[in-house]
């Protein structure tokens, strides 16, 4: 059966796929917690060191640095629940197929990017 032809992956491969995606879970999830960890630090400090005249600058240098994290850990957030909704896909049959072309999305593409919801030919399209 050609690649063309098929409408789903068997088992077997969304077994495969499921491992990837639970490792990459498991990954994002733990980098998560550590980027939680340092904003929750990084918000407890600041009260010990009131009298410097480098205050101000330092203020701003962790005004900026917690931004980043913040941003970083919602990017990280997002990123873990599409890898649990590319599960959720997984138990429901729909996962592997782009819902833009309604054709299975490359297996290259998939385990490259397991989260993805569209072939590489649709996301170029959208560009």
């Amino acid at each position: 059966m050609s690649q063309e032809a098929k409408t789903s992956y068997s088992q077997e491969e969304l077994k495969e796929f499921e491992e990837i995606i639970l490792k990459k879970l498991s990954s994002a999830k733990e980098e998560l917690g550590m980027l939680k960890e340092s904003l929750s630090k990084k918000n407890d400090s600041g009260t010990d060191n009131t009298a410097s005249t480098s205050k101000l600058l330092e203020d701003g240098a962790d005004t900026l640095e917690r931004e980043s994290l913040s941003q970083l850990a919602a990017r990280q957030q997002k990123f873990v629940i599409n890898l649990e909704n590319a599960l959720v896909r997984i138990k429901n049959g729909t996962y592997g197929i782009c819902v833009d072309t309604g054709k299975l999305i490359s297996k290259e593409r998939l385990r490259a990017v397991p989260h993805t919801m569209h072939s590489i030919e649709a996301k170029l399209a959208k560009k």
